[in-house]
């Protein structure tokens, strides 16, 4: 009988071992020896032929693991890669078009949605929805659900009309069934993307609807509410919309110990809505409470930075800056993990954090975060986005704090010609940015009455107004 290659036998022995540790490892809470022992045992796998069938079941459970561990330290930008590796495997063993390979397809889809990256999820969800209609038929709960996901991404991709057809669909298979809570999530659903289409009234009168069928003390209930307040917000009726929320709020209350993590993401939506509306301390201390119910939960670090980030940029613009830099530091390593290194709000988050080292006296810090905000921003908008503008000039004032004038001057140019390039829209803007390199020059003359940074204006501009 001839031997097989110690290698292989070696690997043969290894990967089950591995798996095992990893899963036992994440369970007891070691999470950097469970992702130790599954990226050894992942890369035995892929260093193996992953056509058999049998190699590409155990790398596809070794593969799902390390997504699970990933996701619960919160690294979930990286966990999507390995829920789509794991996906690839699982199409060598499982029958094409099978249940459990467009359950896969949905979970992958959801983690790119979880992520922000729709156009990965995108085909993946209708791949996913071929399959389980051709099992369960179209007006099933379990193809609604799929629809709703499609939905999501359809509206996160500015697809609104798409999404509100989905949204629609699903409403009316909810009806048919009796399925009263998901109808009532579903149209709450479908009024926030009439809203994002400018259709407003409409909106208005499927969230009453919403609210006259769900019970008085019903999440669902709550949820309409807060949308409702949205509206209201959108519309500049602050006191009305201010009613809403103080209603959800009540709701949401009594719901706090029985679905904490729930209602905490209710409760940053509404801190949004009381931020828009300029009442930061409100806004501020549900930020405070729905981190006190997230902490700790690591599945929900992309929350915890979204609600730091803002925390940093309130407290930031209230003048509490030695508040906001230990926020702002928080939000830009959950964001980094959740979101991977050019997510545009981990760009404002740097942003921000060098805002408040320049408020420090602390020029040099500034600039190393601008300068990472910058490629972020650039990246994400373009160089003739207002803020991708806006953090160069950004550098160019910290450079101007530091008086190293020759690298201010050299970035002022950079918003100049930026400016030029946005034509006759930006004029304003361009007289601004040619009045600070004027400036600029009369400062490394070493005239006193030069004025610089950006945000500062001379004594006689002042008295005019």
């Amino acid at each position: 009988m001839r031997r097989l290659p110690k290698s292989l036998l070696l690997a043969s022995l290894s990967k089950p071992f591995l798996r095992c540790t990893g899963a036992a490892a994440s369970r007891l809470g070691r999470l950097t020896d469970s992702l130790d022992s599954l990226n050894a045992a992942a890369d035995i796998v892929d260093s193996l032929e992953t056509g058999d069938a049998e190699v590409a079941a155990v790398g596809a459970a070794v593969h799902e693991q390390l997504a699970r561990t990933k996701t619960a330290m919160g690294r979930r930008w990286d966990a999507a890669s390995d829920l789509m590796r794991a996906l690839e495997l699982k199409a060598v063993f499982l029958e094409k078009g099978s249940v459990e390979l467009g359950n896969a397809y949905k979970d992958v889809a959801e983690a790119y949605r979880g992520v922000l990256a729709f156009d990965k999820a995108l085909p993946l969800c209708l791949k996913a929805l071929e399959i389980a209609r051709d099992h369960f038929g179209g007006d099933s709960p379990e193809v609604a659900k799929v629809r709703q996901l499609l939905a999501t991404l359809y509206a996160g991709s500015g697809r609104n009309e798409e999404a509100l057809e989905q949204y629609e669909i699903v409403r009316m298979v909810y009806e048919r069934l009796g399925l009263d809570v998901e109808l009532s999530l579903a149209e709450t659903d479908v009024a926030m993307v009439l809203v994002l289409l400018g259709r407003s009234e409409e909106a208005m009168d499927v969230l009453k609807r919403v609210i006259n069928r769900a019970s008085k003390e019903s999440e669902e209930r709550a949820l309409a509410f807060v949308a409702m307040a949205n509206i209201l917000c959108i519309q500049d009726r602050n006191a009305d919309s201010k009613r809403c929320l103080e209603i959800a709020r009540g709701i949401l209350d009594t719901k706090i110990s029985v679905s904490p993590l729930q209602v905490a993401q209710v409760y940053a939506e509404m801190s949004m809505l009381y931020e828009t509306m300029i009442e930061f301390e409100v806004a501020l201390c549900l930020m405070k409470k729905t981190l006190v119910f997230l902490d700790g939960v690591s599945e929900m670090q992309h929350i915890q930075g979204s609600i730091s980030a803002r925390m940093g940029w309130l407290l930031l613009k209230t003048e509490r800056v030695d508040e906001a830099v230990p926020y702002l530091q928080s939000a830009i390593e959950k964001l980094k993990n959740c979101f991977g290194p050019l997510h545009f709000g981990l760009g404002f988050a740097y942003k921000h954090l060098g805002d408040a080292y320049l408020a420090m006296d602390q020029p040099e810090s500034a600039i190393k975060y601008f300068t990472i905000a910058k490629d972020i921003i650039k990246a994400t908008y373009g160089p003739k986005h207002e803020d991708s503008i806006d953090v160069i000039q950004s550098i160019a004032n910290a450079y101007g704090v530091m008086g190293s004038y020759k690298k201010a001057m050299d970035y002022q140019e950079q918003v100049i010609d930026a400016y030029e390039s946005c034509g006759p829209g930006a004029l304003e803007e361009l007289r601004e940015a040619h009045r600070l390199r004027y400036q600029l020059k009369i400062k490394a003359r070493g005239l006193p009455h030069a004025c610089f940074p950006a945000n500062s204006l001379p004594t006689k501009f002042q008295d005019r107004e």
